[in-house]
């Protein structure tokens, strides 16, 4: 049975391993160079300026090839789901031959337990490999852009650590049900990508944020912390977004708040507030922007999830999706144990 089960899928684990095993020549060909002009760069670049100068341009040197790594770990969960997963089943139904494999020795429940154990054995081991190596060549470049994508960011955080083989369970599992269900791969695959698009949406917008309830601080707009400007329509002031001292954090919500609440508008004052052309600055009138702000009540609230939780939200979504696993594939077996 293991047998069979690996020569009906043989074709599609060559071209997704033989493609991650192409991908991992390639990283640790060019890793160690990335490492080291990282650290040599580190090393000389003297006071703080000149590091930040450094790891900026560091980072926008190496940004297509830094996404484009990032890319492939995402989209390899939902190949998975949609050639591995979709047509497990739906393919043994359009042929024929389940009538056939279901009558003989071996039941339907043993057939798809084999099944499901190899092939999403092989899917979780693709996934966590992928994210292992590219995990590994892209520390320097993570580094270096902590402050704009830290590892908590949605992007980042779907691309590292253990939640890629999560996401290929559950898309593997989630194809099998689709299958399962609907019968036929086409609706099935179409099926299984707009399920796992949504849960990957839905995911780091509603659900990540909430896993760990987040640090909430409240501080005074200065000009040493703003960081950006919300405008409305006419160049009315919406609100402001400060900028807080957590390397790493994933900043969830920066609102500008007054007793308590937040606010949709700010007085015209606030316009004031942001930098101007050095030419036509007046500093005096900024400062007095800010203080008539803090006398007005406003302030900044900033929600956020702090650099070193990231492998508990790593281990509280993997056993989210675990569980979405077991459920989809209790699903299966159920659906397959009625089929006809």
């Amino acid at each position: 049975m293991i047998w069979l089960t690996w020569r009906q899928f043989r074709t599609q684990a060559v071209a997704v391993c033989g493609g991650l095993a192409a991908l991992a020549v390639v990283l640790a060909i060019t890793g160690p160079k990335l490492a080291h002009d990282y650290a040599a760069g580190i090393s000389s670049c003297g006071d703080r300026d000149g590091c930040r100068s450094f790891t900026d341009q560091f980072y926008n040197d190496h940004v297509p090839p830094y996404f484009g790594v990032v890319a492939i770990v995402m989209v390899v969960p939902a190949i998975i789901g949609l050639f591995w997963g979709a047509p497990l089943i739906t393919r043994e139904i359009e042929a024929g031959t389940h009538q056939l494999v279901w009558n003989q020795t071996v039941t339907r429940t043993r057939w798809l337990a084999v099944k499901l154990g190899v092939t999403g054995l092989v899917a979780i081991a693709a996934a966590g490999l992928g994210s292992l190596a590219v995990t590994w060549w892209s520390a320097p470049i993570d580094q270096a852009a902590a402050g704009e994508f830290p590892r908590l960011s949605p992007l980042m955080f779907d691309a590292r650590g253990i939640a890629p083989m999560a996401y290929a369970a559950f898309a593997f599992a989630l194809g099998v049900a689709a299958g399962s269900l609907i019968r036929r791969t086409l609706p099935a695959i179409a099926v299984t990508l707009a399920a796992f698009a949504i849960a990957q949406v839905v995911m780091p917008l509603w659900v990540r944020p909430n896993l760990i309830t987040p640090v909430q601080v409240d501080t005074a707009i200065t000009a040493a912390n703003l960081d950006g400007v919300k405008l409305g329509n006419g160049g009315t002031v919406r609100g402001m977004e400060v900028a807080i001292d957590r390397p790493g954090a994933w900043i969830i919500a920066n609102e500008t708040v007054r007793a308590g609440r937040v606010v949709d508008s700010l007085p015209a004052m606030a316009a004031d507030c942001m930098p101007q052309a050095p030419e036509r600055a007046d500093p005096a009138d900024r400062q007095a922007c800010f203080t008539g702000l803090a006398d007005l009540g406003y302030r900044q609230r900033v929600a956020y999830q702090p650099a070193d939780r990231f492998w508990a939200l790593q281990l509280y979504e993997t056993a989210i999706f675990a569980g979405l696993t077991v459920l989809l594939a209790g699903v299966s077996f159920w659906r397959v144990r009625r089929l006809s």
